[in-house]
């Protein structure tokens, strides 16, 4: 039998209280050793309404909430968003300055501009937020509720249909080009400086379809302001199961798949303690039940990773979009 069954007390040194105490701090989270700087902004390189705005405002919010200090969320749209990511790029690598970045600027437009001023080691992926698809939608005067439709009607008005996009380089405009390359219509791009804009001009009627994040769009078309026909990915999405994925609705386009992704980046050189601590303070909001539940309400999923995992997820994506680019022939100045 033990000392303390015997009703002997043991013995707690003052060794034993600061070994104790030593542990309980290895096992709190890095995230307690680290705080947002002074003035710390986040730059969207997009109008405000789409879902990169929105990523950006959400973690500028949750920061806020932990930390208590303010959060600036500035947009700088244009270029396809390599103009507010050049900012981001120039800014001192002090974890001040956050890109709240996405798949046109930080995989599509490497291949796509011919002369851009940034390369993938100018940023550090620090971990990715959200991933959904896109979703085709027209305005409701167009005369179509299938993608056989509505590539009828478009083939029947070569030239005369137009699709608006958050701009040059995003993944709706490459959704739109790949989408009618592979249905073989002519259609007419017309970019604006964000999804926000985009989608006033398809409900104002001024343009007549447009593929945009689900995540932005899941509102007008519940709202009944414009009519999804599809989804981009491979796959249905839970959110509005009875639209299709484009892949299934014709031969044709048996080969398209896109996804769009939502996550941010530092500049390069920022110190690993900030990359970690950003990454976790990400994880913390990511992980919370309530964010997966409003991601699903957009029509996204959670897509939380560390910065090894999120550099090698954008690193495939960049080769991904090297190959489609290519093989398309697109070549635009940023």
């Amino acid at each position: 039998m033990g000392e303390r069954s015997r009703g002997v007390k043991p013995v707690v040194t003052r060794r034993v209280i600061m070994a104790a105490a030593g542990l309980a701090a290895l096992a709190r989270p890095a995230l307690a050793a680290w705080r947002p700087a002074p003035q710390t902004r986040i730059i969207v390189p997009a109008a405000p309404g789409g879902t990169t705005d929105i990523m950006g405002r959400m973690l500028a919010n949750h920061m806020l909430g932990r930390h208590g200090l303010p959060v600036v969320v500035e947009n700088r749209s244009g270029g396809g968003g390599t103009i507010g990511t050049m900012e981001v790029v120039r800014a001192a690598p002090d974890g001040a300055t956050i890109l709240s970045g996405n798949i046109g600027p930080q995989a599509i437009g490497y291949s796509l501009f011919k002369n851009l001023q940034y390369t993938p080691d100018s940023l550090i992926p620090v971990s990715n937020m959200i991933i959904g698809p896109n979703v085709l939608v027209v305005h409701p005067s167009v005369p179509a509720r299938t993608v056989p439709e509505f590539v009828a009607w478009l083939k029947a008005n070569p030239g005369k249909a137009s699709y608006g996009s958050p701009g040059v380089g995003q993944s709706p405009h490459l959704s739109g080009v790949w989408f009618s390359q592979l249905a073989g219509v002519q259609t007419v791009h017309v970019p604006y400086r964000g999804a926000g804009p985009a989608m006033v001009e398809l409900v104002a009627g001024n343009i007549q379809f447009m593929f945009d994040n689900l995540t932005t769009a899941i509102q007008q078309i519940r709202a009944g302001k414009v009519r999804a026909i599809a989804v981009t990915s491979a796959q249905r999405n839970s959110q509005l199961p009875e639209l299709p994925s484009i892949r299934e609705t014709m031969p044709e386009l048996a080969a398209y798949d896109v996804s769009t992704w939502f996550g941010m980046f530092v500049p390069a050189h920022t110190p690993d303690a900030v990359v970690e601590g950003l990454n976790q303070e990400i994880k913390a909001l990511v992980v919370q039940p309530e964010t997966a539940q409003r991601f699903a309400e957009m029509g996204g999923v959670p897509a939380y990773g560390t910065p090894a995992e999120y550099k090698a997820f954008v690193r495939a994506e960049i080769e991904k979009w090297a190959v489609v680019i290519k093989r398309e022939g697109l070549q635009l100045d940023a």
